[in-house]
């Protein structure tokens, strides 16, 4: 099978203490590149990189993936 080439960023979506409505994104994992031979293969290679800082907060964290 013929794999294809994606890029993916994880973003963890914080809440901020001093304003209910404030949420502040921050970038986890920069840019990379994978090969594979969908999306669903590169959500699961993502996830497998997510720090273990946040493993406390999956529901935070957002892997956003393209392919190229």
């Amino acid at each position: 099978m013929k794999l294809k080439l994606f890029e993916y960023v994880m973003l963890y979506h914080s809440d901020d203490k001093e304003s209910k409505d404030s949420i502040k994104t921050l970038i986890i994992r920069h840019v990379s590149q994978t090969l594979a031979k969908d999306e669903k293969q590169v959500a699961m290679l993502a996830s497998r990189e997510i720090p273990e800082s946040y493993l406390d907060d999956l529901d935070k964290v957002e892997i956003l993936i393209r392919p190229f």
